[in-house]
This record gives C-alpha cells, sequence and structure tokens, in this order.
C-alpha cells in the first residue's frame, strides 16, 4: 500500500510588528497559568510586552530563564516546575534550544505549547520535533510529537532588533528545504512526519525557496538596521513558517546530514546550525549533478547574504579531517539515505571538496 499524504502545521501562525502586545488575546483559551520558559535575551527582550498583553487579566504568569541547551537535565527541570505551580500552558521564548526545551517539557506534562521565537536562526518554532542534547551538549536524539504548537507568535521587531547573524543562520537553514524536499520526493521517502509528501508541502518549500532569492539581501540589510520592511516580513515567514512547515512535511536529505556530520569537528563547534545546512545544499547539489545554473544561482545567494561557500568560513582548514564528518553524516539512520541511488562517505567527501573549489574559485572573482 503507498504511503499516506500528510500535512501538519501549528494550529495557529501570527506575525507583525507588535505580535506580542497581543499575546493574550491569542492563547486566552489555552489555561490560566503560563510558564515562560526563556532564553536570557529571550526574556529581556520580550518580558515587558508580554507582561503588558496581560495586564489586568487572572493569569498566573511565570518566567524561567533556562540553561541555554535543551538537554535532558533541563527538560527534567522545567517539568518540575509544571507540576509543583500546575502550570497549564508551557510557553518557549528564544531560539531553538530554549524552544526544544518548551516542547518537550509541554509534551510530558501533557500541556499545550506555544513559542515565541527571538531569532529566525533555525525553523524549529512551526515543527513537531524537537532536537535533544546530553547534559555535556552532544547530540542525543530528535524527538517527535504527535502534534505540533498550539500557536506560533513572531513579532516582527523582537527580529528585527537581534544580531543579523541569526536571520542570515535561518536563511541558511531555509536553503535546504526546497532541495531536501525533492530529493525525498525522487525516492518516495517519507517525510519527518513519516507520511507522503503532499502537493501542499512541496509548494511551501518551493515559495521558502523562491522567497529567500527574492528577498534574502533586502531583508539582511533591513535586520542590519533594525528596520521591519515588507521584504524582511517575508524573510520572517520563509525562514519561520514556510521552511518549518515545509521540511516538517517534506523531508530532510544531504543537507541536515551534513550539519550532524560537522558537528563531530570541534573547530565547526561555533559554525551555526543554517551555515552548515547552507554548505550541505550545494553539496547535494554537486552529488545530484545539478544544473550548472541551479548551483550558480544558490553560490549566489549565499555570498550576497554572507552564508559559507568555503570549508574555511565554516571552520574547517585541514581538508583531512572532512573525511570525519562524511563518516559521521552517513551512519545509518541519517537523512543522506533518501537520496537516489545513496550516497557513501567517499562520494560526500568528494562533493564536500567540490563544494570547497567552486567556492574558493567563485571567491576569487
Amino acid at each position: 500500500m503507498a504511503v499516506l499524504k500528510l500535512l501538519r502545521a501549528p494550529l495557529k501562525y501570527v506575525q507583525g510588528k507588535g505580535a506580542l502586545l497581543k499575546l493574550y488575546d491569542e492563547t486566552k483559551d489555552l489555561g490560566k497559568s503560563f510558564l515562560f520558559i526563556c532564553s536570557n535575551s529571550g526574556y529581556k527582550s520580550c518580558y515587558e510586552k508580554i507582561e503588558k498583553s496581560f495586564e489586568g487579566t487572572n493569569c498566573k504568569l511565570r518566567f524561567e530563564v533556562f540553561g541555554g541547551i535543551s538537554s535532558n537535565g533541563e527538560i527534567e527541570k522545567m517539568r518540575k516546575i509544571v507540576r509543583e505551580d500546575k502550570i497549564e500552558v508551557v510557553v518557549g521564548i528564544g531560539g531553538g534550544s530554549a524552544i526544544d526545551t518548551a516542547k518537550a517539557t509541554a509534551h510530558y506534562e501533557k500541556c499545550p505549547v506555544v513559542v515565541i521565537p527571538t531569532v529566525c536562526a533555525t525553523d524549529a518554532p512551526c515543527t513537531g520535533l524537537s532536537v535533544i542534547y546530553n547534559d555535556d551538549g552532544t547530540f542525543d536524539s530528535y524527538l517527535f510529537y504527535p502534534r505540533n504548537p498550539e500557536a506560533v507568535i513572531v513579532d516582527s521587531q523582537v527580529i528585527a532588533n537581534a544580531p543579523v547573524k541569526f536571520l542570515v543562520a535561518g536563511m541558511g537553514d531555509a536553503l535546504g528545504t526546497y532541495f531536501e524536499a525533492r530529493a525525498c520526493v525522487r525516492t518516495d521517502a517519507p517525510s519527518l512526519e513519516n507520511g507522503g509528501i503532499a502537493l501542499s508541502a512541496m509548494a511551501l518549500c518551493e515559495l521558502c525557496y523562491k522567497t529567500l532569492i527574492k528577498c534574502g539581501y533586502q531583508a539582511k540589510l533591513a535586520c542590519e538596521n533594525h528596520l521591519v520592511t515588507s521584504a524582511f516580513e517575508a524573510i520572517v515567514e520563509a525562514t519561520t513558517y514556510l521552511s518549518g512547515v515545509g521540511a516538517d512535511n517534506g523531508g530532510l536529505a544531504v543537507a541536515h546530514s551534513v550539519y550532524n556530520g560537522f558537528t563531530a569537528l570541534p573547530e565547526c563547534e561555533k559554525t551555526m546550525h543554517g551555515s552548515l545546512v547552507a554548505f550541505g545544499t550545494i553539496a547535494q547539489l554537486i552529488i545530484e549533478n545539478a544544473p550548472k545554473e541551479e548551483i550558480k544561482e544558490v553560490m549566489d545567494f549565499c555570498y550576497s547574504v554572507g552564508l559559507p561557500v568555503t570549508l574555511k568560513e565554516v571552520g574547517v582548514t585541514d581538508v583531512t579531517r572532512v573525511r570525519i564528518a562524511a563518516e559521521k553524516a552517513c551512519i545509518p539512520g541519517e537523512t543522506i539515505h533518501n537520496m537516489a541511488g545513496d550516497v557513501t562517505p567517499d562520494q560526500l567527501y568528494d562533493a564536500l571538496l567540490t563544494v570547497d573549489l567552486l567556492g574558493q574559485e567563485y571567491l576569487k572573482k
């Protein structure tokens, strides 16, 4: 029997300047006591607007700044607070790790979860999964949920006030969305939700890519100057909703396996997720022997917004180290195996070095 097509998304997605001032209106049906799991900067940038939104209501708010990574220990700590304070709604405020901690806490404690991203560095907000780490910071597992967040509230001004490197990383993460989903469609590989890939999902993935190409550079300029423009709003939606819902329902391939592989190298520790996904996207196009016009369009985009096109830019100066990353990216269960004809560590190694050579040529121009 053919795999059934499946589509999942957050119940509600709200985006715009000052959206946080409407937080109470958008979430009042979910419960009366809220635990806000915040990153340090998330707390600072959102606390006042949230307090203002709940002014004059009888809701109980508790803010907790979490430890920095979505680790098993951190999730346990937050679950304890939910039980002790009889919390009804869990809210994640911050980047991917704060959001993933909130999603896991809400899942285990059977509460609704609301997501307030303060950066667009990854497409974590809309997805029905979390990346969970061990307490020492090493990757543990993906945790899949039976449903997506109840609400995702994106205040564009908060995103515009964040450092531009996060928006650039988000564009890198979003860059893989269309190409990875396209590869999964070719091989009938399941989506991240383990269903068949619907036409609607592919339409979101394709729109995500087209929006990046059209608006990416202008959005970066706007963000550098803390401005909210139409192009900026379009990129916020592309990196948060189109990429998140697209990847969830579209599937992953080489680009995300390359990220997982490079996490084995200490020299890439400070390289952002999206930067490695963007580099992995070019590697995927090399493996697919994609038309040179397509590869050029992707490299032009990366260069225009400041995403890496060489190994040096992702932190790797010794090319022999790439073999370690290539081996790790091809372990059983990795999404790279969704590619037609499969990919061996040798093939991936050659592709990654080819990206680097093309990138070096490109930067000389």
